[in-house]
């Protein structure tokens, strides 16, 4: 997984709605597709581009498969972005001292 292309998936407002749906509970991509107007094979898409990324899982429960987030990711990304601000404050630093 790239950070870039994380970021990518996260960029599309469908996904992030995706994401924040998840964040509250599994789900099938049926369950996921009656929060939205569009078909079945356009929810599918966004799905599987949030697994490329590695944003969510896959798991099959009989007939259905379930959605749930991968967050270890998302804690990957949280201490890339942190990484700037740390960086951000050792320079603020430097320059008082």
């Amino acid at each position: 997984m790239t950070i870039n292309f994380a970021f990518k998936a996260l960029s599309d407002p469908t996904r992030r709605i995706i994401l924040d749906l998840l964040r509250e509970r599994d789900l099938t991509a049926g369950e996921i597709a009656e929060h939205f107007q569009m078909t079945k094979p356009s929810i599918s898409h966004h799905l599987n581009i949030l697994k490329q990324a590695e944003l969510v899982i896959d798991q099959r429960n009989g007939q259905h498969i379930c959605y749930s987030l991968k967050t270890s990711v998302f804690q990957d990304i949280t201490n890339w972005i942190v990484s700037f601000q740390q960086i951000k404050t050792e320079r603020q630093e430097r320059h008082e001292s």
